[in-house]
């Protein structure tokens, strides 16, 4: 049995559809599969710890990093800068890890055309009242910031029609089960199952 290099997977959804808890649920449930930490210029969130959640630094430090080409992608979001390092995506899939990005549409677009074998999922809420009803029950923001959060939204999610799949999160359970289906159905591919049997394939054709 060969090492196989991992599968990038790319996850977007308008903020309140449930990305971040259907990604951690499917992490736990699935083996060999990683989170990629983003670095970020937003203010860290009661929680979150610096390295697990995000890379915390300084606009000043992020923009320095955009000039030296270390971002596979990054995008400006609510005025804060996002971005996903190159050098750690390509090595941990290098080794063998499928590796998750969530990103939004912009970021999406950017890894795409840098790695066209990404798989990109796009995450959609059941209608626009439960995507508000998230946002609120969420106790973040004043209504004023969810009116243009829920604007955002509507844009973001015109964008479905760019990516390979789309789950709809109506209930949580079905919807971690497309999920994990979408990554199962990636591990019985035809590359990936050659290069994780080449051995096994081999002495089935030998004569």
């Amino acid at each position: 049995m060969s090492q196989a290099t991992g599968t990038l997977y790319i996850i977007s959804a308008p903020s309140g559809a449930g990305k971040t808890s259907l990604v951690k649920a499917l992490i736990e449930l699935t083996g060999n599969l990683r989170v990629s930490v983003s670095h970020t210029t937003r203010a860290m969130r009661p929680g979150e710890h610096d390295g697990v959640n995000y890379h915390f630094t300084s606009r000043e430090a992020f923009l320095k990093q955009v000039g030296e080409g270390d971002f596979l992608e990054h995008a400006e979001v609510f005025g804060n800068l996002y971005g996903t390092s190159q050098q750690t995506v390509e090595r941990t899939l290098a080794e063998g890890h499928d590796l998750i990005l969530e990103i939004d549409w912009q970021g999406a677009q950017q890894v795409r055309r840098k790695l066209p074998n990404a798989h990109s999922i796009f995450i959609l809420p059941p209608s626009q009242t439960a995507l508000r009803e998230r946002l609120t029950q969420r106790g973040q923001d004043d209504e004023t910031v969810i009116d243009k959060r829920m604007a955002e939204a509507v844009a973001e999610m015109s964008h479905y029609v760019e990516f390979d799949s789309v789950v709809i999160n109506d209930d949580f359970h079905t919807a971690l089960d497309d999920l994990r289906a979408i990554v199962r159905a990636r591990h019985l591919r035809l590359d990936a199952q050659q290069s994780r049997h080449t051995a096994l394939l081999q002495a089935l054709l030998s004569e």
